[in-house]
């Protein structure tokens, strides 16, 4: 038998490109909008909009949760267990917990990646790292050499709290 229908959660309706309420982080180079917080899906995933540059893309890593990318516009070059696979428009990718990986905007334009994270928490994250922009497309802001650094010992000083584990290149 399923629960009851909770009241206390309201259907979500918006739009990524307008939605002037919605938070836009720019970390390691690219934005992520979030769209959907773990608080508005009852814990069960985030889901965040991901703005990439070309050459933009997080460095190698890996997590306690589950991660799905889907390649709205662009290409992007994917990096999982070691092994290179392209991942272009209309391509969905599932990451699965605690495996090492990594992606690259390869393309000569903007990719943008529509990314679920499950249980929620990496939004967070980002909320607390990164820097707050104005859209879903920046503009990045500029950091001089002891901003970057900052950005960095914050991260690093989260990523337990949030289990992440950054990875040398390969």
């Amino acid at each position: 038998m399923l629960p009851a229908d909770d009241p206390s959660r309201d259907l979500t309706a918006l739009q990524a490109e307008t939605d002037a309420g919605l938070p836009h982080v720019a970390l390691v180079g690219h934005v992520y909008t979030i769209l959907l917080a773990g608080e508005q899906t009852g814990g069960r995933y985030a889901l965040v909009d991901i703005f990439v540059p070309p050459e933009g893309g997080p460095p190698p890593h890996r997590h306690d949760f589950e991660e799905i990318f889907h390649v709205l516009e662009g290409e992007a070059l994917v990096l999982f267990r070691g092994a290179r696979s392209a991942a272009r428009t209309g391509a969905t990718v599932n990451i699965p917990a605690n495996a090492p990986h990594a992606f690259r905007n390869v393309a000569d334009r903007p990719a943008r990646l529509l990314c679920m994270a499950s249980p929620p928490g990496l939004e967070q994250f980002f909320l607390e790292v990164g820097d707050r922009v104005a859209t879903r497309t920046g503009p990045l802001p500029v950091l001089d050499e002891p901003a970057r650094a900052e950005r960095l010992a914050r991260a690093m000083r989260l990523v337990p709290i949030y289990k992440n584990e950054f990875l040398p290149p390969p």
